[in-house]
């Protein structure tokens, strides 16, 4: 809409991943490196962590985009909480595989057949699992079985996963040793810092055929404030910068612009964080209804253990006088 207004040869800030505009930042380039040596290695899980929106599948799309067909066949899946039988299944049909009974003994042997013939093909597997924190262990744990398919001691499938931070504490669960062990590398992206995030949108400026200096450099500060440096909110906030200074009529895009368009989207549903119920009530409010709730529960309390003490009052009683009785009988 606002390409021809500033001259690019496309959007640059889609928030859909373009492999063709991979930005490598310092992470990115350990991240993509890791994922490339353990291409090389031909064995064992690659774990890549990060919080939303900070490059994961773009990372992952960029290193489909490198691979030699001829070599590898690669798949990528996003998963979401899929019992060990359906995340074979879903295996299974990435890779177009055809079985005759639906069981899990029947999907096994289709994607072991396959892998082994592969192997004849002098080709390999390649599996890469995004959103990969939504795994039960059962399923993560399904996941390092099927790394135990091998020829003559060769593994046949390779597998990579890609999830959000919450990954992190599932895979250092006590239960999931033999996982870790099968780990070659790891690593988490984090946000990106003021000066790598200005670097990230001037890249995709350029990479769009802008003109230099249309951001000008009071605005940077700002746009780091919002987006945190997530790429995707940045995209996301650059967008609608972009927008703003179309319809504006603007050239060049200021400090000034950058925080309207900054209050524009604030005041949207779609960034605002719906009220907890009880923070809508006045401190004033709160304590009546908490000191009444305390006072209840002790008073509660205290009648239970006078009801107590009344009842092993009148126990004691009874017990003294059946001895009492027995007493003089004797």
């Amino acid at each position: 809409m606002y390409e021809s207004h500033y001259g690019l040869k496309e959007r640059p800030f889609q928030l859909t991943p373009n492999p063709s505009w991979f930005f490598a930042s310092k992470l990115h380039k350990r991240a993509l490196a890791y994922l490339q040596y353990g291409l090389t290695q031909g064995e064992g899980f690659i774990v890549i962590t990060g919080d939303v929106g900070t490059g994961k599948t773009t990372i992952a799309n960029q290193l489909l985009n490198q691979l030699n067909q001829d070599e590898i066949i690669a798949k990528q899946i996003v998963t979401s909480r899929l019992a060990p039988d359906d995340l074979i299944r879903m295996i299974a049909s990435s890779f177009n595989l055809v079985v005759t009974e639906h069981n899990k003994a029947s999907y096994l042997d289709a994607i072991y057949s396959f892998l082994k013939r592969l192997h004849s093909q002098h080709r390999r597997a390649l599996l890469l699992v995004d959103e990969a924190q939504n795994l039960p262990l059962e399923s993560i744990e399904e996941l390092r079985m099927l790394s135990n398919f091998q020829v003559n001691g060769k593994p046949l499938l390779q597998s990579f996963l890609l999830g959000q931070n919450e990954l992190n504490p599932i895979i250092q669960a006590p239960n999931m040793e033999q996982f870790r062990q099968r780990i070659i590398a790891s690593s988490n992206l984090t946000p990106l810092q003021t000066d790598e995030t200005r670097a990230y949108i001037e890249f995709r400026l350029n990479q769009a055929g802008a003109k230099a200096g249309l951001i000008a450099d009071d605005c940077y500060p700002h746009i780091q404030q919002y987006s945190r440096g997530i790429p995707r909110k940045i995209n996301l906030l650059m967008d609608r910068v972009m927008l703003y200074g179309y319809l504006e009529e603007l050239t060049t895009i200021g400090e000034q612009d950058v925080r309207a368009v900054i209050t524009e989207l604030s005041q949207e549903v779609a960034n605002q964080v719906a009220p907890h119920p009880v923070a809508e009530q006045s401190a004033a409010q709160i304590k009546p209804t908490v000191l009444t709730e305390i006072n209840a529960m002790l008073d509660s309390s205290l009648e239970q253990k006078v009801k107590l003490a009344k009842e092993l009052d009148q126990l004691l009683k009874k017990q003294k006088q059946l001895l009492d009785t027995q007493h003089k009988e004797s």
